[in-house]
């Protein structure tokens, strides 16, 4: 991706605005910063033109707000004219940390909870925007996204649905299976990755790191990581292995099977530093069986990545192993919520991902291939050549 985020000449499709719900306030204010950086480089001699009016802002920040009621009902309220705008509405689902007041007694949100505020916020801007365009970084109910026997198919009827309100385009990264968006055939559905952002925190956290077939190894925690792995592994030049969950599938636990065992496949670990790579850390006891059964193996040091640390189950289980040298670091996106507690943890390195998101809402609302901002390959390959070359 050049440093070049701006498209000369090149009108957008509309005047660009951004509304974000409150618990994805943070990202989105971040993100204006840098879009507002892009657009003061670029068109300078088109500023009075009609097809650029609103291109060179302040900010795109649209103000709206989702109010409750007593009784926990709540509305959803645009306060700026939305009228001919590509409106770009972001949610993070997975914010945990606001709450509101039901009949005197506080409830935290969920994520049906934000849900219902992202279809408020595109209800109250039906039939006046020029194009609505949802912005998801942890896709809705992702994970509930195929039917195995009697099962709600929650995910993709949450794409229909959005769809069904007037939604273009949805925008999300690492969804937990790409394929959902063949609910919504005939709609933009774009799912991005963060390989590039991975190895760059990595390497400004380890900067040691030696990224050859001899020290160097990614592996996947079970079989549906394998795809990110082998293209991890692939672009980096490096094996990989994989690990897979033997269940026991005459008992459900909590929804779901419980692990009996993690079995590895692959070469010898010995002396090596692993990456661990996966879209996401749930309560992170599978990853960190893993990664003791990788340290186990001889491995030097181990490294985990993923898009979206949630840690459900808090940070006690993350600092015993990292205390115990099981884990060396552990590189999550900003895309959702942290907690201000996890931010300080000796093992937490952020992959910020605000600039690629920035680039991403630039090249859609200048309806340009989106080509031309996501070409992690070739970012991966520079980044270890200027390494190579600082450290000779």
């Amino acid at each position: 991706m050049s440093n070049n985020y701006y498209y000369e000449n090149v009108p957008p499709i509309a005047p660009l605005k951004i509304a974000a719900l409150e618990g994805c306030m943070e990202l989105a204010r971040n993100v204006d910063d840098y879009l507002v950086k892009f657009r003061r480089r670029g068109n300078q001699d088109f500023q009075n033109a009609l097809n650029f009016h609103g291109y060179h802002e302040d900010s795109y920040m649209l103000r709206s707000a989702c109010p409750r009621f007593g009784t926990g009902e709540a509305k959803g309220i645009l306060y700026d004219s939305v009228r001919g705008m590509d409106l770009f509405i972001m949610a993070d689902v997975m914010n945990h940390s606001l709450s509101y007041t039901v009949c005197g007694h506080k409830h935290y949100m969920s994520p049906d909870d934000h849900y219902q505020d992202l279809k408020r916020v595109i209800s109250a801007s039906n039939g006046k925007a020029h194009r609505i365009n949802v912005i998801m970084p942890f896709l809705y109910e992702s994970r509930q996204h195929k039917r195995s026997q009697r099962e709600s198919l929650d995910c993709s009827l949450a794409l229909q649905e959005l769809i069904h309100m007037g939604v273009t385009n949805i925008i999300t990264f690492d969804a937990h299976d790409p394929r959902v968006c063949n609910s919504i055939p005939l709609y933009g559905f774009d799912s991005f990755n963060p390989p590039y952002q991975f190895i760059k925190g990595l390497m400004q956290a380890e900067p040691d790191l030696l990224v050859d077939k001899d020290h160097l190894m990614v592996i996947s925690p079970d079989e549906g990581a394998m795809e990110r792995a082998v293209y991890f592994a692939g672009v980096l030049g490096v094996d990989m292995g994989m690990f897979y969950k033997r269940r026991d599938y005459s008992v459900i636990v909590g929804g779901k099977n419980p692990i009996v065992a993690h079995e590895f496949l692959g070469d010898d670990l010995s002396g090596k530093d692993v990456i661990i790579i996966d879209d996401m850390i749930s309560s992170g006891e599978s990853m960190l069986d893993v990664a003791c059964q990788i340290k186990n193996r001889g491995a030097r040091r181990v490294f985990v990545c993923a898009t979206f640390g949630l840690f459900t189950d808090g940070f006690e289980k993350f600092d015993e192993y990292y205390e115990k040298g099981y884990i060396s670091h552990v590189v999550t996106t900003n895309l959702n919520y942290r907690p201000p507690e996890l931010l300080e943890k000796p093992w937490y390195v952020e992959a910020d991902m605000t600039k690629f998101l920035a680039a991403i809402i630039d090249c859609i609302n200048h309806d340009v291939s989106t080509g031309q901002v996501n070409d992690p390959t070739k970012r991966i390959h520079d980044l270890l050549e200027q390494i190579e070359q600082e450290d000779y």
